[in-house]
């Protein structure tokens, strides 16, 4: 085994063992929580819409998002390790 594909499984694993990695697919409805940071306050936003791509893997999987706002379509892409999303 590659000593980069073993340094990532053992990441990955300290990761899932902390907080369980939801599973999801394209075409599911998300919500992610982003950090907004305005000035010297920081706040929570939730970016809800639905996953039209997933690509990579373990540590470095990431997943788009896109939502409809005001008749804007938006989208933004995330990665799947950390803290903040939830399906």
């Amino acid at each position: 085994m590659n000593i980069i594909e073993q340094l990532d499984r053992e990441q990955m694993e300290a990761v899932t063992s902390k907080r369980e990695i939801p599973d999801f697919a394209p075409g599911d409805t998300v919500t992610v929580n982003v950090k907004v940071k305005e000035g010297e306050r920081v706040r929570v936003q939730a970016y809800e819409g639905v996953v039209i791509s997933k690509s990579g893997g373990g540590l470095n999987e990431t997943f788009t998002v896109r939502k409809i706002s005001y008749g804007e379509a938006w989208s933004a892409c995330f990665r799947s390790s950390r803290r903040s999303s939830t399906a």
